[in-house]
């Protein structure tokens, strides 16, 4: 696999892939449009402090903090960190302490910042050949991608998605998120504390969809 002028090229079983954008548009509806995300433009997403995000990001948002340990995270921050660092930039080593590039995503995420996705998933893709420890993002794209070029993978390892890795409406109502409105969740459980303890403002109030 390698990137030239932005595309991605690759050939799987003798069958020449490239990732131009229309295929991207084709198979995922992304376009590679919006805020290039990284540790070199934090100045472009309107007043990201690590330190002060994080905090937002804690059931209890005053408490002292030793690491970026997901530990004290409130429920929507929690699941947040779980899209970023299991499926667009999963990693094969600690997942419970955050590094600077997943609070980046984080951020933008939370405060509605149009990321470009696209970008993301091929620096993913570029960090992998440098980086053996990074995973390859968002498996079921990769599939998808395999499936455009219609490459046949008879015979091939594939591994089926049981039902405790699957998040259903069920487990989100185990963990006190409520459906509103049709397509809004809102974490009842989390308002009521943050009243309760008056620690601050806190993320885990937060409407998500």
């Amino acid at each position: 696999m390698w990137i030239d002028d932005g595309v991605i090229y690759s050939q799987v079983k003798g069958v020449d892939m490239a990732i131009t954008n229309e295929v991207w548009l084709s198979v995922a509806a992304l376009r590679d449009v919006g805020t290039i995300v990284s540790r070199t433009n934090v100045a472009d997403l309107g007043g990201f402090d690590k330190v002060q995000f994080f905090k937002t990001c804690l059931r209890k948002p005053n408490s002292s903090m030793r690491s970026y340990s997901m530990g004290g995270l409130s429920i929507i921050p929690r699941l947040l960190s779980y899209i970023v660092i299991w499926i667009l930039t999963p990693r094969g080593f600690n997942h419970v302490v955050f590094i600077e590039d997943d609070l980046i995503l984080m951020y933008c995420l939370v405060n509605k910042i149009k990321v470009n996705s696209v970008s993301v998933i091929k620096e993913q893709l570029v960090r992998i050949r440098k980086k053996p420890e990074f995973k390859i993002p968002y498996a079921m794209l990769i599939s998808s991608f395999i499936e455009y070029y219609d490459i046949d993978v008879e015979n091939e390892l594939n591994e089926e998605v049981k039902a405790h890795s699957e998040i259903t409406v069920a487990t989100l109502n185990k963990i006190r998120l409520k459906k509103v409105n049709g397509n809004q969740w809102i974490c009842k459980a989390n308002a009521e504390e943050d009243e309760t303890d008056g620690a601050g403002t806190s993320v885990a109030t937060e409407q998500f969809y």
